[in-house]
């Protein structure tokens, strides 16, 4: 049930970010460098779709063969870039997705919890957390991100608009690899 909906959101993502295939980026973060400048709160952070929003979402998408692209490096995707002050995506999202997150003067969280959104585990540190890109920076690169440009992959990798970033276990996230939505 857990992968099922870690699907149904991936894909609704997909669907509304009209990712498949496309460039340029209209759904970039707009904290990311090449925008503007305001800061991303936590509070104005979006909440993930609801199951009727991805429903709908995933009617309008359109899909498309993955391209088996030679040349994938995560590299390629400059991630946790600053969101405001020291803080970074990482930590933005770390605040975001814990319980009682507390930062230190560098941004770092400091103490909190965070519940694994894939194996339901609950961590008490913020080492212990990984943040996933629900949609894989290679599956994006098999999807058309081949072909974005250096700042277009930085604003995906690093985007707070969409709910593509989510705080969950290192080892969920290093079970699930770089296996897309559609992965079982």
């Amino acid at each position: 049930m857990m992968i099922r909906r870690w699907a149904a959101a991936a894909a609704a993502i997909l669907a509304t970010v009209g990712f498949i295939g496309s460039a340029p980026l209209s759904w970039a973060a707009p904290n990311t460098p090449s925008s503007a400048t305001v800061p991303v709160s936590v509070s104005e952070l979006p909440e993930p779709p609801t199951a009727e929003e991805a429903r709908a979402e995933l009617d309008e998408l359109t899909v498309a063969p993955e391209d088996d692209v030679p040349g994938y490096s995560r590299a390629k995707f400059p991630h946790w870039a600053t969101q405001y002050g020291t803080c970074d995506t990482r930590e933005v999202v770390l605040a975001r997705d814990g319980e009682g997150v507390t930062q230190d003067g560098q941004c770092r969280a400091s103490a909190g919890s965070w519940r694994s959104a894939y194996d339901g585990v609950v961590l008490d540190a913020a080492s212990k957390i990984d943040i996933d890109h629900v949609v894989p920076l290679k599956e994006a690169w098999r999807s058309g991100a081949s072909q974005w440009t250096t700042a277009d992959r930085r604003a995906f990798a690093n985007d707070l608009a969409h709910s593509q970033l989510i705080a969950v276990s290192a080892r969920s996230n290093r079970t699930k690899s770089d296996r897309g939505p559609g992965a079982e």
